[in-house]
């Protein structure tokens, strides 16, 4: 692994002229500083375009003339070289983000525009409650987990950290998107586990657990992805990457997703058969790996069961949006299956959920070796405890 970072560390991401394109823009904070009510005939007529609309205003007064009342949004800009410069924007009545007065919001630049269009709202400044709830989040984890919590925390960091400072540059310079990210997953599970769980034989175990199913899903992923034709550019923002990077293999990027993907449900599976496993011998140290083995898998069994129906769950919740569009159209069950957004996060899910259960198993098995060969038990077997000779040899016996 460690040969992996050094030879895999990017440089930095390669820089490259930004297109104005989706997440590709160049974006200030701002506020809203006035909200007026307006006629829609009137601010189609004024020559200012609607917000987030790109057609002109010629195109859209005869369907703005129908809609009623409008609002003139005046946005001031709070950030950047123009910091303190205002703007209007129209917000029709059938928009479904309102702006009011007093909200923080994000504004696109496009320098090369005429200077009354250079600026137009993009979406809402959320910082503020996602890092509430952040905040949120941390509070309990270290509130519930105490020590073990704060170093759940500091793992997460360094996951972050790995992500954004090898990861995510390493695939734009080029670098094989799979061996970047079955590099940068065991990196961030030895970290993690070794982090949060210690350095023993318990969490060895664990991580020997977690490699095997990640190297499994490797293998499963790369060839039905090939099989399957999968190209990995299935919507605007992969389409955007392609444009801006087209050394980058695509569909190794959809492979790397999916192993790092399934890395965080895998450390639950093998930590969890590991820890059962050791308890089970602690409960019970004269019990053979055989016994402790049938023992763990059938807690195992329980844990497969729940961890794949989260799994599939996750990944519908995420395409729930586009499930409902081929609703709409009624499209047939073999229709949407084949369709390649849909047949990624079936393969996706699939490859996935075959990793997860078999890191039951493996684990199970390696944890019920390990630990009956290094701990044998510090019990006599039942029995040589059910007497103890007397002196003299004469075979006589007394109970203990």
């Amino acid at each position: 692994m460690l040969v992996g970072l050094a030879v895999l560390w990017p440089g930095g991401a390669p820089a490259h002229e930004r297109t104005g394109v989706g997440f590709d823009r160049q974006t200030q904070d701002a506020t809203v500083t006035k909200v007026v009510e307006v006629s829609c005939k009137e601010a189609g007529a004024s020559g200012v375009p609607p917000t987030g609309d790109t057609s002109t205003a010629e195109g859209s007064s005869a369907v703005q003339e129908e809609k009623g009342t409008c609002k003139r949004a005046t946005i001031r800009v709070d950030s950047g070289d123009d910091k303190g410069r205002t703007f209007t924007e129209i917000v029709q009545p059938d928009q479904t983000r309102q702006l009011h007065e007093g909200q923080e919001v994000v504004v696109a630049y496009e320098p090369s525009a005429p200077k009354d269009l250079q600026y137009s709202v993009t979406d809402i400044n959320r910082r503020l409650p996602m890092a509430l709830l952040a905040g949120i989040f941390a509070l309990a984890v270290v509130v519930v987990g105490r020590m073990r919590g704060v170093m759940a925390l500091v793992a997460l960091a360094i996951s972050f950290m790995v992500l954004n400072f090898f990861i995510l540059p390493a695939i734009l310079q080029g670098s094989n998107p799979l061996v970047v990210a079955v590099v940068g997953a065991s990196a961030i599970m030895l970290i993690a586990l070794y982090l949060c769980h210690g350095l023993s034989a318990r969490t060895s175990v664990a991580v020997l657990g977690t490699l095997i199913s990640l190297l499994l899903i490797g293998i499963l992923g790369s060839v039905f992805i090939d099989w399957a034709a999968l190209t990995g550019n299935t919507d605007d923002n992969t389409g955007l990457i392609h444009g801006l990077y087209p050394t980058i293999d695509m569909s190794g990027l959809l492979l790397a997703g999916v192993i790092i993907g399934s890395l965080g449900v895998l450390d639950d599976v093998t930590v969890t058969q590991t820890s059962a496993v050791w308890e089970l011998h602690e409960a019970n140290p004269s019990m053979g790996w055989r016994g402790l083995y049938r023992a763990g898998i059938r807690i195992g069994r329980d844990h497969i069961a729940s961890v794949v129906n989260t799994l599939v769950l996750a990944y519908a919740g995420a395409a729930l949006p586009l499930l409902l569009l081929f609703s709409i159209a009624q499209s047939s069950v073999g229709t949407v299956a084949n369709s390649e957004l849909v047949a990624e996060e079936i393969v996706r899910t699939l490859v996935g959920s075959i990793g997860l259960v078999a890191s039951v198993p493996v684990t199970t098995a390696l944890a019920a070796l390990v630990v009956s060969a290094d701990r044998p038990g510090s019990r006599p077997a039942p029995e040589a405890a059910s007497a103890v000779p007397v002196r003299g040899g004469r075979g006589r016996r007394r109970k203990r």
